[in-house]
């Protein structure tokens, strides 16, 4: 049994039961007659007070105890709804697992997010790491049951791949440092899983591919990695307003589910925001989505484009982020899916409208952070697909596999990304997407 076990299941504990507890010592304080260590073992950020008495404190060598240290403690458990926390345990026996020497860089006094990114392998030993990488863990199980319940295929994309799939050249090279190519040609860490999905959905109907991706962004800004993980789903027979609806109910049921099931971390990080995090994610939950036309939103951003540092906006423009949270924040006050773009600005592989100006792509949008979802319905016609690319100078040939899927019974289809650190940043209210992540890997820095 897990302390998180402990606590979510309190009425099913027995006075004086006997528990094994092995896990990390959090504090250690009390005086010689009685003292009581606080100990996680990382089900949860709800910990177990262990109490130690008389002549126990000094046969387990209590004084010698710190901050970090591995221990088993042996007791007998009991209810204290009275206290600050429910239960606690009375040890009879405590074995040292390992000790923590002096230059254990966890410590009681405040320590910054920064400090904290230069030692990724120490920094889930804090409370706030620890609730963002159980809300991690929480939103990838809930991702992959909501797909597996919809009878929804996982596919295995490629991590290496000798296709650009955004067509936007921001690829890193796979070198085996020889002056030969491995693989005989150029090949690429995968910036997308889509177009291979793409390859599935036309058998399987429904698929989804959920594994890291790679971009040689040379940004260094707070949203973005050059390896993250997507969430790709990819339906065949699907247009843009199924594949819209799918989006809006899979992202509601994740996030509801990991409320429920992460209570206590939510809890924890709604109080370190003022418990201003949980409102706007209940509200979410609760509110119809919003469908708008890329040309209305672009006369409606106009109507008030002094509030933007980017106040040239017009049709043809790529909504800046700051457009992207006014729209959803003000404008909508809720979750928005914004139709029909240009095709200028988007990639290759999306439908072509009639109007030849827009394609069938909607863009996700939800209160605080701007776009969370990026997807459209996909050109299902060859002859346009392929005048598409040679507008865009796009090379034929490597693509040429996903070209001749549209001759063999090719079902329409539709899909969307979703950055899943875009995802949880938006659950935890964390600003920086390099701490929702275990190990980040950002231009010009790569730690262990």
């Amino acid at each position: 049994m897990t302390i998180k076990y402990l606590h979510d299941n309190l009425e099913k504990i027995t006075e004086n039961m006997t528990y094994t507890c092995e896990g990390w010592i959090l504090t250690n304080r009390g005086n010689e007659k009685i003292r009581f260590l606080t100990i996680n073992d990382g089900s949860t950020i709800d910990n177990l007070q262990v109490v130690i008495k008389n002549e126990n404190i000094k046969k387990f060598k209590i004084d010698s105890l710190m901050l970090g240290n591995s221990i088993k403690v042996v007791g007998n458990l009991f209810l204290t709804p009275n206290a600050k926390q429910p239960l606690e345990m009375v040890a009879n026996d405590i074995t040292l697992i390992n000790k923590t020497d002096d230059g254990f860089p966890i410590q009681k006094k405040e320590t910054t997010l920064d400090f904290l990114r230069e030692i990724p392998h120490f920094r889930h030993r804090t409370n706030l790491f620890r609730a963002i990488m159980i809300i991690r863990n929480s939103l990838l199980f809930e991702v992959h049951k909501y797909f597996q319940e919809h009878d929804f295929i996982n596919v295995a994309s490629p991590i290496i791949t000798s296709n650009d799939g955004e067509g936007a050249g921001e690829t890193l090279v796979v070198d085996d440092e020889n002056k030969d190519f491995f693989f005989k040609q150029k090949a690429f860490l995968g910036v997308t899983g889509q177009l291979h999905a793409e390859a599935y959905a036309q058998g399987f109907k429904k698929v989804y591919t959920f594994a890291p991706t790679f971009r040689a962004e040379n940004s260094h800004t707070s949203r973005h990695l050059a390896e993250f993980w997507m969430i790709e789903p990819e339906v065949a027979f699907y247009d843009l307003k199924k594949i819209i609806s799918l989006a809006d109910d899979l992202l509601k049921k994740v996030i509801s589910n990991t409320l429920k099931k992460c209570h206590s971390e939510m809890k924890y990080l709604d109080s370190l925001q003022d418990g201003k995090l949980l409102p706007v994610l209940n509200k979410f939950i609760k509110t119809k989505l919003t469908i708008m036309e890329y040309q209305e939103v672009i006369k409606e951003l106009n109507k008030v484009k002094e509030q933007f540092d980017e106040k040239d906006i017009h049709f043809g423009i790529d909504l800046a982020s700051e457009h992207e949270k006014y729209l959803a924040d003000k404008i909508v006050n809720g979750p928005v899916a914004v139709i029909n773009y240009p095709k200028e600005i988007k990639a290759f592989y999306m439908y072509q409208n009639n109007d030849n100006k827009t394609v069938a792509a909607f863009d996700l949008l939800v209160p605080g952070i701007g776009e969370l979802i990026g997807g459209s319905q996909r050109e299902s016609r060859y002859e346009y697909l392929i005048n598409r690319m040679k507008e865009l100078k796009i090379s034929i040939e490597p693509l040429q596999w996903y070209l001749d899927l549209r001759k063999y019974g090719y079902a329409p289809s539709s899909g969307f990304g979703i950055g899943f650190e875009r995802l949880i940043m938006y659950v935890t209210g964390i600003q920086n997407i390099r701490d929702v992540i275990p190990f980040p890997r950002v231009a010009g820095i790569i730690k262990m």
